[in-house]
This record gives C-alpha cells, structure tokens and sequence, in this order.
C-alpha cells in the first residue's frame, strides 16, 4: 500500500516522500517496508507510545474533519451508521476551502495547480432522486426513487 502511495505521488505530482511518521506503528520498522523506505530515501521516525502530542498537527486536522463529518451528519439528520459517508464528504470540503495560510487560495489549487469553482457542489443531504428503470404502465406514474444526497 505504500508503495502505490509512493508511485502516485511521484507520477501524479512529480514530489518525493522524505519523511514518513506513523502513529507508532511498528511493522513498518522491519521487513519489506524498510527496505523500500532504505532504497528511496525515506526516513522512518515513530512517535511515542501513547502522546498525540508529538502528532499535533495530524490529530488537529483529524479532529477537523471528525468536526466537519459530524456537522454533515446532524444538518442531513442521517442515523449514526453513516458516518463513514460524512467522511468523505467532509474531506472534499475541506480541501476546497480557501486558507489564510495559503493566501486565501485552497489546497486543491496548490496541489493540482488549478482554480475550481464550486458549481459542481451539492447540499449534502439533500433530496435526490434515482432513475428508475423498470417501466411503469402509466405515463404520469413516478421514473424517479426518492432518495438522500450522500456526495
């Protein structure tokens, strides 16, 4: 898996992985990945066991998004059990948001170096409807099911 992490990043954005600190998962220490992280030049650090601190600015943006899921979750009023397609949602968001810290610019335009409007966004939660297929006998009867927005 990180090695495919590590092939994507090289194609798609022509940037190297210096530096790879894990949660203090151990099992990339030893074995192929260290081999992989020896033969391109990664270092590999750990953190200490149980102090999310040393992690500070990865567990902010964790809780950020957990933030920004949770919202999404309450406003489409959706059962707990969708919390997985908050998260996703959640993240597009995120990554389009304009920073003070990026001169008011979004990480999506830094990272693929191209401005995108927001047209293409929809209220998450919203009403939806899906094709329905089979034929109905009436012309007036429902082509459509109800259905929720999830992203």
């Amino acid at each position: 898996m990180i090695q495919r992490f590590w092939q994507y990043v090289n194609n798609h954005f022509r940037k190297q992985i210096k530096t790879l600190r894990p949660d203090n998962a151990l099992e990339f220490e030893y074995g192929p990945y260290a081999d992989f992280f020896s033969k391109h030049g990664i270092i590999y650090q750990t953190s200490c066991v149980d102090r999310p601190q040393q992690n500070g600015r990865v567990e902010r943006k964790h809780k950020h998004v957990l933030e920004i899921s949770r919202a999404l979750r309450f406003q489409a009023a959706l059962p707990l059990h969708f919390w997985g397609d908050c998260v996703f949602p959640a993240v597009y968001i995120i990554n389009r948001l304009p920073l003070s810290v990026l001169h008011n610019k979004t990480p999506f335009e830094l990272l693929l170096k191209e401005c995108r409007t927001h047209d293409q966004m929809r209220t998450f939660g919203c009403l939806a409807m899906a094709s329905n297929p089979s034929r109905s006998h009436d012309k007036f009867d429902s082509r459509g099911v109800p259905c929720v927005f999830l992203g």
